[in-house]
């Protein structure tokens, strides 16, 4: 397998940076990772935050554990500052992880044609 095609599905299915590692472009790799991971963590941990909130509801007895109650609060527990946050971070995910891909793919074939 060429080396362009073998660093862009490292980017693409296992994470961001590790298709640069392979073409030993560390600074972007490090750039890459470093973002995808921040977002990563900012959105797992907003998740986490609203799971722990709701799960403290129903141990207290405020909250039936019931799941149209539970669903019904988890789609009322964002608040307009929270969604854009969270839209912003899955936005800098994505747009991370297309960038990984496709500049990956760019610098592989790059490389590639200098043999």
């Amino acid at each position: 397998m060429k080396k362009a095609i073998k660093a862009a599905l490292l980017s693409a299915f296992v994470f961001p940076g590790l298709g640069h590692l392979l073409l030993k472009r560390y600074i972007s790799a490090a750039i890459l990772a470093t973002t995808a991971f921040t977002a990563s963590y900012l959105l797992i941990s907003k998740i986490l935050e609203d799971a722990m909130q709701i799960v403290d509801k129903i141990q207290h007895g405020d909250l039936p554990a019931d799941v149209i109650t539970i669903t019904e609060l988890v789609s009322q527990q964002t608040d307009g500052n929270d969604l854009l946050s969270s839209n912003i971070m899955t936005s800098v995910l994505l747009i991370t992880w297309l960038v990984a891909i496709i500049d990956c793919y760019r610098i592989g074939r790059s490389q590639e044609n200098k043999r």
